[in-house]
């Protein structure tokens, strides 16, 4: 599988790829938003010959009003038929070997602790996400830091305004 930055040509085939990843979550709204945004958004995509076959994003975010040292991972889209077959933590580890280069501090998450564990994340308590999460997904809000940096000071996560929607937050 190759990897590589998308750029604007690619824009199409990944949004048809969310709707396949995800069928009961309409994501193509964020999705489409946060690459408009472009500084500030790595968009990583796999490719599988010519065809797009996997995303993933990583926003840049802060904690009270500081510097913009960490990132928010999300979404991870990957087509059905290649999922489970390494895909997608192709592209994770290739961002967050970018994301480490580029002097991020802390990568959070809000998904399954059994998959992004393996990713070194673990569960978050001291940087809280934008709007309080339900007490089911309390182990779901993760972190990991990159290297032996510092992570973000303790506080509410600060994002773009794409992920400043409380529906994005809730089930």
């Amino acid at each position: 599988m190759k990897i590589r930055e998308t750029t604007s040509s690619d824009l199409a085939h990944v949004l048809v790829l969310y709707p396949q990843a995800f069928p009961e979550e309409e994501l193509r709204p964020v999705v489409s938003a946060l690459l408009e945004l472009g500084q500030g958004v790595l968009s990583l995509a796999g490719f599988q010959e010519d065809a797009l076959v996997a995303h993933v994003l990583f926003t840049t975010c802060w904690t009270d009003g500081r510097d913009r040292p960490g990132a928010l991972l999300g979404p991870l889209g990957v087509l059905p038929s290649y999922q489970r077959k390494g895909v997608g933590s192709s592209l994770v580890r290739t961002g967050l070997e970018q994301l480490k280069k580029n002097g991020v501090k802390q990568v959070f998450v809000l998904g399954d602790p059994g998959y992004y564990r393996c990713f070194g994340f673990s569960p978050e308590r001291q940087v809280l996400s934008p709007y309080p999460l339900p007490a089911q997904w309390a182990d779901a809000w993760q972190s990991t830091t990159l290297a032996a940096r510092a992570p973000l000071a303790a506080g509410t996560l600060t994002l773009p305004e794409p992920w400043m929607q409380p529906a994005l937050w809730s089930p």
